[in-house]
């Protein structure tokens, strides 16, 4: 394995930016269905799956039985939304605090995709000798 590659240069920034994407969706989901009935807010902990993939990509081995266990692979799964104040008809979704979510989650996309522009920048940089 070598020290230049892209799981070493990139980090978890391509798994952060495709989670965000999936985020992205369940959030714009919920909004859409902000006047359906009964409908329930769904969300992912973004922090737990991250959290999951940087332990699944350290690839850590247990040498010794005093150490803590590497590779955990704990699935996440979509969480149903708790309301301030849910609807009469059963409707989870707050508007607002939805289009915050998205707004912020949206902020957080676009900062890592340019960090892994200049990443990349950086990588072609190299190969030409800059």
């Amino acid at each position: 394995m070598s020290a230049l590659g892209f799981k070493n240069s990139l980090g978890i920034h391509p798994q952060t930016t495709q989670l965000r994407a999936a985020r992205a969706e369940i959030l714009a989901n919920n909004l859409a269905n902000a006047d359906t009935p009964h409908f329930k807010a769904r969300d992912i902990d973004f922090n737990a799956v991250l959290e999951s993939e940087s332990r699944r990509s350290l690839g850590m081995n247990k040498t010794n039985e005093h150490h803590l266990e590497g590779n955990v692979h704990t699935e996440t799964e979509l969480m149903f939304r708790n309301p301030y104040q849910p609807a009469i008809d059963g409707n989870t979704v707050d508007t607002q605090m939805e289009q915050s979510f998205y707004t912020e989650n949206a902020l957080r996309y676009n900062a890592s995709f340019e960090f892994l522009n200049s990443k990349f920048n950086g990588l072609k940089g190299a190969i030409k000798g800059q």
